[in-house]
């Protein structure tokens, strides 16, 4: 009888390995986006997670909702010193997530600073 609940965890904790690593490093499609960046906060009760929305359009009526993982420090940093300004995002989309790295499925990995075509600003 121990043999086999030894057996049924091992099994249980492959999978769940092999789960979260397919998670992680498998990507659905990965580009960029640009916009102005409107929102971009860290949330959560027990575990905080960065999330943020970058309008692309004028009337804002497309919006685009991205996480950020904590291990990106650098765009952390970033998004949090161009909030209001028009942005270009490198982004990667995951077959999924899990509650403590984010609330979407589309990762920040990079962002500059452009010009806006729409006012002439940053």
């Amino acid at each position: 009888m121990k043999k086999i609940l030894v057996i049924i965890v091992l099994t249980v904790f492959v999978i769940a390995s092999l789960w979260y690593a397919f998670l992680y490093f498998a990507t659905y499609s990965e580009g960029y986006r640009s916009g102005e960046l409107i929102k971009f906060s860290s949330k959560g009760y027990v575990v905080k997670t960065w999330e943020g929305e970058i309008s692309q359009g004028i009337s804002g009526a497309q919006i685009f909702s991205f996480s950020v993982m904590d291990s990106n420090e650098d765009v952390v940093q970033k998004l949090n010193e161009y909030q209001g300004k028009y942005v270009k995002v490198r982004y990667e989309e995951k077959y999924g997530t899990f509650f403590f790295w984010g609330d979407t499925t589309y990762f920040i990995t990079e962002v500059v600073l452009e010009k806006s075509p729409h006012f002439g600003r940053e």
